[in-house]
């Protein structure tokens, strides 16, 4: 397995690392990459799927554009809304964007697929949006519905792809698609190790799209990127991931989401941190309601104690120590669990495993059949020269 390569962003999340390879061997965006896709956003009526996170150095993908005479025609928003200043499930608004007074038609709430009628005056859609490589982060599944919409109304649709900063781990259950829910549409595993490109290759090759409709696809690909860098991203993903330990940390600290255990949402630290208001520790918390990041908070109010992760080394991956030590310090048991885990795990058999006191590697052990066929199945896809 090739070593870890951390390449240095413009404004990096956290403490942040120079590569180990020459200056030649920075990352370029899709977005970067004008020479790749102007061509074909000339004389076309484009609509752009983006949020804060859609920069080209230090400027927004939309005034990139508008710079360059492309004509922009509307702004589709996901969770968070378009400049990614909206809480949690905040419902996005139609509406204009104050800066440029672009429409701004909301992808989140009522409509989650983009209609026929969204799409009448559009010829093309370009989706730049920094994923995290986790299936259960809702941006991707915006992706899928994108991707089917463009399909169904002949529309072509373009992807400006980006890093994944979990790129380097495959690891978790595979989605029985029982579980289906828009914080996990396919039958990828939490740790997918796909950049949002690949997966939407995927997505088209494997007929994910209802009634397999075909999408006219085109990739803009990262220049000097592989699956072994870690990279840091510029620009934190949404206003609960305030820095690089909090992305590594996410996908296994947001199980505590299907549970009645914090993860510090309604903090400035949100999966940075753990706990309940029943648990023994020096470390505490109290949620509360912050604008922009959590409204309503889960424990809202109430002194929670449990563990701090923001000074700890963190090792990327799929970790269940943190769920499995919580569950034991919990008295309640049977009450420690909400329906909704089993949504985030994408099965029902987890929650039964933990129950019946199985180790982290038992549970893992009963993944890897999964893993496997999904490894093979993914390396169809891969536009990046992978981690092993």
């Amino acid at each position: 397995m090739k070593n870890f390569i951390f390449i240095l962003s413009i404004l990096c999340l956290g403490s942040c690392a120079h590569s180990q390879e020459s200056d030649e061997t920075l990352l370029m965006v899709g977005a970067q990459r004008f020479d790749r896709y102007l061509p074909f956003l000339k004389n076309k009526r484009v609509a752009i799927v983006a949020n804060h996170s859609a920069m080209v150095d230090k400027t927004h993908l939309v005034d990139t554009l508008l710079v360059r005479k492309i004509n922009v025609v509307k702004v589709m928003a996901p969770e968070h809304g378009f400049r990614g200043d909206r809480s949690d499930g905040a419902e996005i608004s139609d509406g204009k964007d104050a800066r440029t007074g672009i429409p701004i038609v909301s992808i989140y709430g009522k409509t989650k697929k983009p209609t026929q009628e969204m799409l009448e005056d559009v010829d093309v859609v370009v989706f730049d949006i920094q994923d995290v490589g986790v299936r259960f982060f809702t941006f991707i599944s915006t992706m899928h519905y994108v991707m089917e919409a463009c399909a169904e109304n002949k529309v072509q649709f373009i992807v400006l792809d980006r890093p994944n900063p979990n790129g380097m781990i495959i690891d978790g259950p595979v989605l029985d698609l029982k579980f289906r829910a828009f914080v996990g549409m396919h039958p990828i595993p939490p740790l997918h190790g796909l950049t949002v490109g690949e997966l939407a290759k995927m997505i088209k090759g494997e007929g994910w799209l209802e009634n397999s409709v075909t999408c006219d696809l085109k990739v803009i690909t990262v220049e000097n990127y592989d699956h072994s860098i870690a990279y840091l991203l510029p620009v934190k993903p949404s206003p609960n991931l305030p820095n690089q330990k909090s992305i590594v940390l996410y996908p296994s600290l947001a199980l505590f989401e299907g549970t009645q255990v914090s993860v510090g949402r309604g903090t400035q630290q949100p999966f940075l941190q753990y706990g309940h208001p029943s648990f023994k520790s020096d470390h505490s918390f109290t949620p509360v309601s912050i604008p922009g990041m959590s409204k309503y908070p889960p424990l809202e109010g109430q002194k929670c104690f449990g563990k701090y992760l923001g000074d700890t080394e963190i090792q990327p991956g799929f970790n269940l120590g943190y769920l499995l030590s919580a569950y034991a310090e919990f008295e309640d048991k049977d009450n420690f669990f909400k329906p909704y885990f089993n949504t985030l795990m994408g099965n029902d058999q987890t929650m039964q495993q933990v129950k019946q006191g199985l180790s982290e590697a038992q549970i893992k052990a009963t993944w890897q059949a999964g893993l496997t066929a999904y490894k093979t199945k993914r390396r169809k896809y891969l536009l990046y020269d992978d981690f092993e």
